[in-house]
């Protein structure tokens, strides 16, 4: 009963945290298979939802087979993160020191890849760091890409 409402309470919260959704750049295949999807790794470009002017790149490696074709496999927690200013940079007034900015679903259950963003206000620069998180017992996999907050084009 415990662990039924704390999920329910976690599938809440995920739910009303606004992420970006990303768009795919392209894959690469890692690996050919016989039957089904080759193995590859794929990149993925996202804005942040709140911060615009900020775009991101992520890399991440899909499972292929006929159980990654059905989306029955795990993906291996491998990726990359590149996070770039691409715009003029626009601060919200409230910006929290740590929000997840995107994530995805690696597994058919309980793992994801998700990036947080934070801010580090002594150096004025947006640290956006990429995990994988498995609910039982989570991962060590991560990656970091931060983007100093500097004028655009001449401008403040």
């Amino acid at each position: 009963m415990i662990l039924s409402s704390r999920l329910l309470m976690a599938g809440l919260l995920l739910a009303t945290t606004a992420t970006a959704s990303a768009d795919t750049v392209g894959c690469v295949t890692t690996a050919w298979k016989l039957i089904g999807a080759n193995h590859k790794v794929c990149v993925d470009a996202f804005m942040d939802p709140k911060v615009p002017g900020v775009t991101c790149h992520v890399s991440q490696a899909r499972t292929g087979g006929v159980s990654g074709t059905l989306g029955l496999a795990q993906d291996p927690s491998q990726f990359s993160l590149a996070c770039r200013q691409t715009g003029p940079i626009t601060l919200p007034p409230r910006l929290p020191a740590e929000e997840t900015v995107f994530s995805e679903d690696t597994s058919i259950l309980f793992k994801e890849t998700r990036i947080v963003r934070m801010w580090d206000e002594a150096h004025r620069t947006l640290v956006y760091l990429a995990i994988s998180r498995k609910l039982i017992e989570g991962a060590p996999a991560n990656s970091i890409s931060t983007v100093p907050v500097m004028p655009w084009g001449g401008k403040p």
